[in-house]
């Protein structure tokens, strides 16, 4: 449904826009991001949120599993890569977590949190690799939101425009994307959602049993991303309904958090 994933050059453009004109006026709201701060993103795939950042002068670091992904960041980023001034690896963030002897003041984790498992336990870790008032910005789509199983990337056409079918049990789910003809792997990718996708209650509630603080928090109704994805302009949910548990979830299509541990 969404080709601009297949192409890459746009996808890192849109990312870049992404992190200039939202993620890093969020965060500067709460702490200006100073040319010596370090950044880490985890799940950076082509890494166009870290350019907006290496515009800025930052060090950055990016880590994501898909090599092929981290091949074409360190292409679309190798006038910062020459310099020293980013660095792309392909670890596991556990292994950067053990090797890792300085801290980073900025943590991104973009579309990245509705992929883990164990994701209390992975925020507390967190903590290990924080400089003092260090924050960790999050953007997830709620799972109860109509694609929050991430259907729209399902290969045939209607399945991937009807909303809450994750909400299927999982045997009923499995057998309909065996039914639209998806391959095993995306049906693997979408089912692996169906067990990690996160709501903003569920979120809450992990962060405050992990010892962190929520600094600012931001409901949209329409997803920044919708503006390159369809021409919808952005909407910001209202502060109130973002208060209201359970309905948040449904009328939220995008959720922004920055937290920093007690």
């Amino acid at each position: 449904m969404f080709q601009f994933h297949k192409d890459k050059n746009r996808y890192f453009q849109i990312q870049y826009e992404i992190s200039k004109r939202y993620i890093i006026p969020f965060v500067s709201k709460i702490k200006p991001i100073a040319t010596q701060d370090r950044i880490l993103e985890i799940g950076c795939a082509e890494a166009g949120v870290l350019k907006a950042f290496l515009e800025n002068g930052n060090h950055c670091v990016g880590v994501e599993l898909r090599k092929d992904r981290l091949e074409l960041a360190k292409e679309f980023l190798k006038e910062y890569d020459k310099k020293g001034q980013v660095e792309l690896v392909d670890k596991k963030i556990e292994d950067l977590l053990l090797n890792n002897n300085k801290g980073f003041d900025l943590i991104i984790l973009k579309d990245v949190i509705e992929h883990i498992h164990h994701q209390e336990i992975f925020i507390r870790n967190l903590k290990s690799i924080l400089n003092p008032d260090a924050l960790i910005f999050f953007a997830f789509p709620p799972w109860q939101m109509p694609f929050g199983g991430h259907q729209q990337v399902l290969e045939n056409r209607w399945g991937s425009k009807i909303p809450w079918t994750h909400f299927l049990p999982r045997p009923f789910y499995k057998a309909y994307l065996r039914l639209l003809g998806e391959s095993p792997i995306k049906i693997q990718n979408v089912m692996e959602i169906k067990q990690t996708g996160i709501s903003i209650d569920r979120f809450i509630r992990i962060c405050k049993k992990a010892n962190f603080q929520i600094v600012k928090k931001q409901g949209y109704l329409l997803n920044p991303i919708y503006q390159y994805k369809f021409g919808w302009s952005t909407i910001r949910q209202h502060p109130l309904i973002f208060r209201i548990p359970i309905l948040r979830n449904f009328v939220s299509s995008c959720a922004y958090f920055l937290i920093k541990a007690k």
